[in-house]
């Protein structure tokens, strides 16, 4: 079954910057493009660090802090943001994922580490792209009628080898149905396994029968479970 990969959803256009950029260079690409982060690179487009609005707000702030009044900032030393560079100032060791890398791993990854975008990175660690957690969304929030006909498709078909009508899918916002009647108990857990792998689904709802129970001996079953 074929799953979609962060090469085929990754924006190969990367605004970057190099590690020795300036405070005030980082702040005028990120408003310039209106983007919230960027990868850093070294000299061969090696991606050492991501530098993030909150990065440079943070840096602010705390300079802020430390000069009651507030609006007294113009007192802190240049050399204590504007002479910082994009070393300095990035967060490290970058989370970078890879073109062959699923969007789940991906999606997975970002919610483990907390950040919205992932640098795309090839077997050498240069930057050939980035992934924001607005294009993985596009692919979890596929049509509904798009998952079903992968769920037939790729599932019952190609995978267990069953007629098309064997089994009903149904699919509302991103949850599987799956109803009808199997012929061994062992292909039902497989199939629920397979239609949850599907890009797209939120859960799959198992309602599916069997006509012998090859796990111990022949029987059947009236009623399925739930799976996400």
């Amino acid at each position: 079954m074929k799953h979609r990969k962060i090469g085929n959803v990754m924006t190969d256009d990367v605004v970057r910057v190099g590690h020795g950029a300036s405070y005030e260079e980082v702040s005028q690409l990120l408003a310039r493009h209106r983007i919230n982060g960027l990868p850093v690179v070294d000299e061969d487009d090696k991606v050492v660090g991501v530098i993030t609005g909150t990065d440079l707000g943070e840096l602010t702030a705390r300079q802020g802090n430390g000069h009651p009044g507030g609006g007294r900032t113009d007192r802190v030393p240049r050399q204590s943001a504007d002479g910082r560079t994009a070393r300095q100032l990035m967060s490290r060791p970058a989370v970078t994922v890879r073109p062959q890398d699923t969007i789940v791993d991906a999606a997975r990854s970002m919610a483990r580490h907390r950040v919205e975008r992932l640098p795309v990175v090839d077997e050498e660690d240069r930057l050939i792209g980035i992934v924001t957690r607005r294009d993985l969304l596009r692919v979890f929030l596929r049509p509904d009628d798009e998952i079903r006909a992968e769920v037939i498709d790729e599932v019952l078909v190609r995978s267990l080898w069953l007629l098309p009508h064997t089994v009903t899918v149904t699919v509302t916002d991103g949850v599987v149905r799956l109803e009808g009647r199997l012929d061994r108990h062992s292909e039902i857990p497989i199939a629920v396994r397979m239609a949850g792998q599907v890009d797209g689904v939120v859960a799959v709802v198992d309602r599916l029968t069997y006509r012998v129970d090859d796990s111990r001996g022949q029987g059947s079953r009236s009623q399925g479970g739930a799976a996400s």
